[in-house]
């Protein structure tokens, strides 16, 4: 491509015109040829980096500021959006030639984005899919750095879809993403909103901003062509009217404590699934989907209204949703013969580990709640003690472990943890070792018992310091369950 489609395309007028190989925003990727962006980064800032990126062949640099080098230099007012709009121009607007869902919140995004693309599938419309577990195209799974992908990525990805015959692409959109402009190139159809509580006020300091940078989905919902846009809002949540005046397109809202487009108006839980009774358009449909817990009433809710708006009728999405199967690391059940339940899940918020004990604390009824669980370091502390608590007060013993501890001392970590379940009761134990943790949890279990894996789910590795090691709750669970 020519360096000068590329400047026309982001407004910055030249004269230069130079063969591009490719765009990079690591200076040590570059090949010779290669167009390089400069990123005022959130740990490095990639200014630093152009004379390296020059060294290393890069032709043309776009930066935010002048810069002393012997290629052209092309400057603008945030190259955090620039290569976000350069990214697709780069690979031809790949989304625009597929329908794309959006899914934001704090809880449920995986779970939903599984459940539309299911459905989906079933009525042969390939659909690719990005996320925390993996990116799926069809059949196929790549794997996943980030809930969200960086622009480069994210817009070869999409690209891959395409090429491969994705007509839809649904997407969780990380609050992080939103806030750096990851996804600002993207041409969303529909989006979702599933909830907001505490999480990631390390990189966000405030609830507001975090609160603003998902409100950011549905503000670009009313940008350019409109049609056949909607939005999907929770009304249930407290943060539900901010979204709804966001948002300029239609809206669908779904919920169980308030009326809405699509309400449960009862539900039922077992272990094997969810019930309930469907009020839409004036009529109750019956609906069932093999996952349990309130909160998978929701994601069910939030799935059915996006395929609604993607023109589905409801009885054949809700046939495909009573066969939808269990997705890694949520409220997944490990059976090995064993006489009472294991499950994994990746509750590390406040709200997702309360949802999950409280449909545990139905499930377990009289038997006991174990929980096992810890804190992720380098990440909000404050939630750590409120997770305390909520431990505390919904399970009959507690195992305080350690999660991805990163660089913190693990001990401190649980520290914290200890400062609020401590306040509650004195049925728990400290056991940094989360194999050990796991070990005892499933060593105490009586037949009926109900024992809960939460912080990790889906992860198949564990940070200490800056070493990434294998750790997999699925798999030490069924390992120890196998030993007996």
């Amino acid at each position: 491509m020519q360096l000068k489609e590329m400047m026309d395309y982001l407004g910055i007028k030249t004269n230069v015109d130079i063969e591009i190989g490719g765009i990079q925003y690591d200076s040590r990727k570059i090949k010779k040829g290669d167009f390089f962006v400069a990123l005022s980064g959130y740990a490095t800032d990639g200014h630093q980096y152009i004379q390296n990126a020059v060294s290393n062949g890069a032709v043309a640099v776009l930066s935010e500021k002048e810069a002393n080098t012997t290629v052209p230099v092309f400057i603008c007012n945030n190259t955090r959006k620039a290569i976000a709009k350069l990214a697709y121009f780069w690979y031809g607007f790949p989304d625009c030639k597929m329908r794309l869902i959006g899914v934001t919140g704090t809880n449920g995004k995986t779970t939903i984005t599984h459940l539309i693309k299911w459905v989906l599938e079933q009525e042969n419309n390939k659909t690719g899919l990005i996320g925390t577990i993996n990116n799926q195209i069809g059949d196929k799974e790549l794997p996943a750095s980030n809930t969200t992908p960086e622009p480069l990525a994210l817009a070869e990805i999409m690209a891959q879809m395409q090429e491969d015959g994705c007509k839809t692409v649904v997407m969780e959109v990380s609050s992080h993403a939103l806030k750096q402009d990851r996804a600002l190139g993207c041409h969303f159809d529909g989006a979702i909103f599933t909830n907001l509580t505490q999480d990631h006020l390390d990189f966000h300091h405030t609830f507001e901003d975090y609160l603003v940078s998902k409100i950011k989905l549905f503000t670009e919902l009313g940008k350019g062509n409109t049609a056949g846009r909607y939005g999907v809002i929770n009304v249930d949540d407290p943060a539900a009217g901010a979204f709804i005046e966001a948002c300029s397109v239609p809206i669908w809202t779904y919920g169980i404590e308030k009326e809405a487009t699509l309400q449960a108006v009862e539900y039922f839980l077992t272990p094997f699934g969810s019930k309930f009774s469907l009020l839409y358009q004036g009529q109750i449909t019956k609906v069932q989907v093999p996952l349990t817990g309130k909160f998978n009433v929701y994601n069910a809710l939030a799935a059915i209204s996006a395929l609604l708006a993607e023109g589905l009728e409801l009885p054949v999405i809700l046939q495909h949703l009573t066969k939808v199967p269990q997705v890694a690391g949520r409220f997944q059940k490990i059976e090995e013969g064993q006489p009472y339940m294991v499950i994994i899940d990746y509750a590390h918020t406040p709200d997702g580990l309360e949802n999950v004990l409280r449909t545990a604390r139905d499930l377990a009824g009289s038997a006991q709640l174990i929980t096992v669980f810890g804190c992720g370091g380098d990440r909000d502390k404050a939630k750590r003690p409120i997770m305390g608590v909520i431990s505390g007060r919904l399970s009959d013993y507690t195992i305080v472990t350690s999660d991805n501890p990163r660089t913190e001392n693990p001990l401190e970590i649980i520290g914290h943890i200890q400062q609020g379940i401590s306040s509650i009761t004195d049925k728990y134990t400290m056991k940094p070792d989360r194999r050990c943790a796991i070990a005892a949890a499933l060593k105490m279990a009586q037949p009926g018992d109900v024992v809960i894996i939460a912080g990790k789910g889906h992860e198949n590795y564990q940070i200490v310091g800056k070493e990434i090691l294998h750790f997999d709750d699925a798999e030490i669970a069924r390992e120890i369950l196998r030993q007996g």
